[in-house]
C-alpha cells in the first residue's frame, strides 16, 4: 500500500546538503512510502486523488476545490519511515516497505504521472537525509492508503 501524508501548505521546501533542491509557493506536500507489492494501480489511484482531492477552500470557505481546480503544485519526498511498525518493541520495523530500487522506481512514477497529467511537481532527493520545511495552511493534513482507498486517522 503506497501510505501518502498530504498536507495543504501555502509554502514548502527540501533541502539536501544545505541547497535547496525542491520548493513550492501553494499546493500539496506529499510524504509518500512505497510498500512491498505496490503497483499499477497503487499508482494510478494515488496520482488520481491526489489530483482531485477537494481540500481547497471555496469563496464559501468550504473545502470544495482540488489542486487541479487551483492549479496548485506538489511537493512529492520520499518518506519510508511512515511504514515503519512500533507497535513492539523500541526500534522501528521497516518490513513492509519496498526495497529501495523498487520504492525509488514507483516514487518517480508518481511524480511522473503527476507531471504528465499537467500538475507541477517539485521532488526530493529519494533515499537523502532531507530538510523539509512547510507552512500547513488550515493546518489540513491528511493519511491516504492506496489499498485500502480511504484516508485513515493520522
Amino acid at each position: 500500500m503506497m501510505r501518502a501524508v498530504i498536507q495543504r501548505v501555502t509554502r514548502a521546501t527540501v533541502e539536501v546538503d544545505g541547497r535547496t533542491v525542491g520548493k513550492i509557493d501553494g499546493g500539496l506536500l506529499v510524504l509518500l512510502a512505497i510498500a512491498k507489492g505496490d503497483g499499477e494501480s497503487d499508482c494510478r489511484f494515488l496520482v488520481e486523488k491526489l489530483r482531485t482531492l477537494r481540500i481547497f477552500s471555496d469563496d464559501a470557505g468550504k473545502m470544495n476545490r482540488s489542486l487541479t481546480d487551483l492549479g496548485g503544485s506538489v511537493l512529492l519526498v520520499s518518506q519510508f519511515t511512515l511504514l515503519g511498525n512500533i507497535r513492539t518493541g523500541r526500534r522501528p520495523s521497516f518490513d513492509d516497505a519496498a526495497p529501495p530500487d523498487e520504492a525509488k522506481r514507483w516514487y518517480e512514477r508518481v511524480a511522473a504521472d503527476l507531471k504528465a497529467q499537467g500538475t507541477p511537481v517539485e521532488t526530493g532527493v529519494f533515499a537523502a537525509h532531507m530538510k523539509v520545511e512547510l507552512l500547513n495552511d488550515g493546518p489540513v493534513t491528511f493519511v491516504l492508503d492506496s489499498r485500502a482507498g480511504v484516508p485513515v486517522a493520522p
